[in-house]
């Protein structure tokens, strides 16, 4: 039996710069986004819990890519499904080889608003990623119990 392999890669953050696209020699559009990604710790000196900002850069391939170049600026939050692709090059001018992992997403979500929809600029909807913290369910209402006897939802409040 063959082992199988698994490559994949789910990141929620924020942008840290506006998407940059460009196109191929053949013509086909390519974006590339940065994505800070926070992780907590707990600092062993001071007990305090702190983030540290991980920093991934994102590759989009075709409409998707230019999607989200027109639809996404810096500070906005997005989660990205992908794999990790490794890239080996000779730097031109000190010839020395070069090694990079990106992210190549194969689907991009746009969270939090955009800016036309009333936000203010910089806050990235207020969305704050953080990993490795239990969520916080309290802010979520239970399921309403109401008096009718069809106890199914409508139609247009199911979520898929």
């Amino acid at each position: 039996m063959a082992a199988t392999n698994i490559n994949r890669v789910i990141l929620t953050g924020n942008l840290t710069r506006d998407p940059e696209l460009r196109s191929t020699g053949g013509g086909t559009s390519v974006c590339s986004l940065r994505l800070a990604v926070n992780t907590r710790r707990k600092n062993n000196q001071s007990g305090e819990w702190e983030d540290k900002a991980n920093f991934f850069d994102i590759t989009v391939w075709g409409a998707q890519g230019e999607n989200c170049s027109r639809f996404l600026s810096k500070g906005r939050p997005v989660a990205i499904d992908g794999r990790l692709e490794w890239r080996e090059w000779q730097d031109k001018d000190t010839g020395q080889n070069r090694q990079k992992i990106d992210v190549i997403a194969d689907s991009v979500q746009f969270l939090g608003g955009g800016r036309e929809e009333g936000q203010s600029s910089g806050n990235g909807g207020g969305f704050a990623p953080r990993s490795d913290i239990p969520a916080d369910t309290s802010d979520f209402a239970g399921a309403p119990t109401g008096g009718s006897r069809d106890s199914s939802p409508p139609d247009d409040d199911i979520p898929f």
